[in-house]
């Protein structure tokens, strides 16, 4: 018999960081379970508490009547029964916890995608109790009495003894008072159905899709044997490597087909940005029905539908975001991560987790193989590749039409020397005319991801960096004495209004946004169509949809846009993309930055000439020279890679080697640096031995900071960030442990103690974004 439940209280904070143990109320005992959410009373005041059931015991600690009992059993959300597998949840959960530094309630709220989950749709369907013979004796007494609406009724039940309620009210125009009184009768009975709502209204095609290459078929071929050779909680990951247009996905589709065949389910990621209708209708033409998607648009209750047809079997392929993850499967074959080089699979947070990682433990645990596909791979997943601890695939060619765009590269600094000081070179100009004389399309890519206040010269293109750190300086206004400052290791210098590289007066932090873009071309081309999509014009539901389609159907002759408009579209019709200020994003504030640029641009150029028709890309930079912009106008990912992983390795930066920030954040802005340096002390002095309390300083171990955040303040909390390196993540999980322990271990040193209780310690494992 099970006296006591273990239970994990849903408070995400360290210091209540541990199992609680509860009396279970004998009228629970049967219905509870491992992964039950219960509610509890908690702490002096019996405050009641959401918790999660990690586990049963006989035995207590303390006296049976000094154990608290579980008030209730809370009904789970719809499709998040952890019952159902309660095991492989808590692990994953506590897997999450040791990888990257969150409390265990706020791991299990992630991987339970813990949500609202919304008012459930229910349909209400009439049900005929009565045996034919004796409705069709019930039907002559309703005629001769002449209740025509009952006779109606029945009379319709026995042709199809269900019907809905809507239909009988409003298409019979039966009320419901005679409805009530037929059931009062025990002539029908009303039930209450709940309504799974599915977005998917498309019926499986008969086409097969266009035909693999023999390339395309060695790879489904290969990843597929994988499969099958896989043994339980194994394994496979392979990266496909392929250039725009070269048939990503349908590699995807036929993978996920044949896994399906051999009763497995898959979840296919695509970042949210890049959930285009044409990539959603290519699934759904394969899979019909038994494929469902969901996104940021739907409602709680449309998405919570998802998951419990996902929970009950009822379909084998869902589609989505980073979110899509977590989908109840139980028989998960394959995941595939499209676009895995997207810096939004990365969770901002707690727990802040790389989407990739998570994804190859949830494939282990089921024994499943991982996909990871992008034309401008990681270069975390290409490092691995080339370590060769993953398969690596590649296609080479474009196969779904058209050849690769002719690219050249402007120097915007040229243009300002003749006289040109429109945001439009002369060569892109002539282009847009060119198109419009011939009725073709263009794009227009304004790349401002990554813009954090950076400084340039428009004349030579200098911009100031940290001699410590190697990224862009960032402008503090005149509050903080107009200065340049390096977020990762607090480095400063004074802000210049002169260029000290060649003396020019043109140096301003690059400031541009769609809407005045927008005006400048409408006033330089009045006859052209624009369409203009950013934040601003997609914030409607739909809205980002109804602008792809309109372009998608040349109702516009330029789509003007930040990031949303390069990823992953088809569009036949343009034969042209210019991207305007390609330096915004070269110059971002964190290591990653000439990564990101690199991604940027070459998904942008592989927008341009996917038809018939040749294509055209025109880059206008400041910086023509720079390595990121050479490679990305050569479509050369090889040869960037060299180069940017050379620079990895001088700076330490991942993949080369691992990174942690941890990230204290206070409304006190002295607890928080406080707070910082004793981080660091502890980390700076513990024993040159590894023991299992302490990390062991290793070859390159280093400690960067703290320095204030990005935002030194932001919503009234103050903001300081401590980088630790290390080639070993395990290193690195130590650090985690010990400062987690300083939150708590503070005894015999009150004032130290009261200083971690007025800070937020969180930790981020290889940061995409600087905090």
């Amino acid at each position: 018999m099970r006296e006591y439940a273990q239970v994990i209280i849903d408070i995400s904070r360290r210091g209540l960081d541990r199992l609680f143990t509860y009396r279970i109320p004998a009228s629970m005992r049967d219905a509870l379970r491992a992964g039950s959410i219960v509610v509890v009373p908690f702490g002096a005041g019996n405050t009641l508490r959401r918790g999660y059931v990690a586990g049963f015991s006989d035995e207590a600690d303390l006296p049976r009547e000094k154990i608290k009992e579980i008030a209730e059993i809370v009904e789970p959300a719809r499709g998040y029964s952890m019952e159902d597998n309660s095991e492989f949840y808590l692990q994953l959960a506590a897997w999450m916890k040791n990888r990257y530094g969150a409390t265990m309630a706020a791991a299990m709220r992630t991987v339970l995608a813990s949500r609202k989950g919304g008012k459930i749709r229910e349909k209400r369907l009439i049900r005929l109790l009565l045996s034919p013979e004796e409705a069709r004796g019930q039907l002559e007494l309703f005629e001769q009495k002449h209740q025509t609406a009952r006779a109606r009724l029945l009379r319709e039940l026995l042709e199809a003894p269900q019907l809905p309620w809507t239909l009988v009210t409003s298409r019979l125009h039966v009320s419901s008072s005679a409805i009530g009184a037929m059931k009062r009768a025990g002539i029908l009975a009303v039930d209450n159905v709940q309504e799974l709502r599915n977005p998917v209204n498309v019926s499986p095609s008969s086409r097969t899709g266009m035909e693999l290459s023999p390339e395309q078929r060695r790879i489904v071929d290969t990843v597929v044997a994988d499969f099958d050779r896989l043994r339980p909680r194994t394994v496979s990951v392979s990266l496909l490597h392929g250039v725009t247009g070269s048939g990503k996905t349908e590699v995807y589709i036929h993978i996920i087909r044949e896994i399906c065949a051999r009763g497995r389910q898959a979840i296919m990621l695509i970042p949210e940005i890049s959930l285009s209708f044409q990539t959603l209708m290519r699934f759904y033409s394969h899979f019909g029905d038994r494929v469902s998607v969901v996104n940021s648009m739907m409602s709680d209750a449309e998405r919570a539908d998802q998951w419990e047809r996902a929970r009950r079997g009822e379909i084998d392929v869902i589609i989505g975001p980073r979110s899509a993850l977590f989908t109840p499967f139980s028989r998960l074959g394959v995941i595939v991560i499209d676009e895995e080089h997207e810096h939004s699979y990365k969770n901002e947070s707690m727990p802040k987790y790389q989407t990739r990682d998570v994804a190859e433990e949830i494939a282990r645990m089921h024994g499943a193989v991982l996909v990871l596909g992008s034309a401008t791979p990681s270069l975390e997943s290409y490092w691995r590749a080339r370590q060769g601890e993953i398969r690596l695939f590649r296609l080479r060619e474009r196969l779904t039409g058209g050849t690769l765009p002719q690219v050249e590269t402007v120097d915007m600094r040229r243009e300002l020397q003749s006289g040109n000081r429109s945001i439009l070179s002369g060569s892109l100009y002539k282009k847009i005319e060119d198109r419009l004389r011939k009725g073709e399309q263009s794009m227009l890519f304004i790349n401002r991801r990554g813009f954090a206040g950076f400084v340039s010269c428009r004349n030579c293109g200098f911009v100031p960096r940290c001699p410590h750190c190697d990224v862009a300086l960032s402008l503090h206004t005149a509050r903080d004495g107009g200065r340049l400052v390096c977020h990762y290791c607090g480095y400063s210098r004074a802000a210049f209004r002169t260029c000290p590289e060649c003396g020019s007066r043109y140096v301003t932090a690059m400031r541009a946004g769609t809407e005045k873009i927008e005006g400048m071309l409408r006033e330089t081309f009045p006859q052209a169509r624009i369409l203009r999509m950013d934040a601003d014009t997609t914030r409607r539901k739909d809205s980002y949809e109804k602008i792809l389609s309109a372009f998608a159907s040349e109702e516009a002759d330029i789509l003007l846009g930040t990031q949303m408009i390069v990823k992953g579209h088809d569009f036949p019709g343009v034969t042209l993309v210019g991207i305007l200020m390609a330096d915004l994003s070269l110059y971002g504030e964190d290591y990653r930055a000439a990564e990101r640029t690199f991604q940027l641009l070459t998904q942008a150029a592989g927008r341009a000439g996917r038809g018939t028709r040749a294509g055209d890309v025109v880059i206008q930079t400041y910086q023509p020279e720079h390595y990121a912009i050479r490679h990305a106008a050569m479509q050369d990912y090889e040869g960037f890679y060299e180069e940017e992983i050379a620079y990895r390795k001088l700076m330490r930066y991942p993949p080369a080697a691992h990174m942690m920030a941890v990230q204290i954040q206070s409304e006190d802005e002295d607890a928080a640096l406080r707070a910082a340096g004793e981080i660091r002390r502890e980390l700076a002095g513990v024993s040159a031995v590894p023991d299992e309390m302490t990390p062991a300083p290793e070859p390159g171990f280093m400690i960067i900071g703290p320095a204030g955040g990005s935002f030194k303040k932001l919503r009234d909390m103050f903001r300081f960030v401590l980088y630790i390196k290390s080639e070993k993540y395990d290193t690195l999980i130590r650090c985690k442990d010990c400062v987690e322990r300083m939150e708590t271990a503070q005894a015999g040193r009150k004032e130290m103690l009261q200083v971690f209780r007025q800070v937020d310690i969180q930790f981020d494992f290889d940061p995409v974004n600087p905090f």
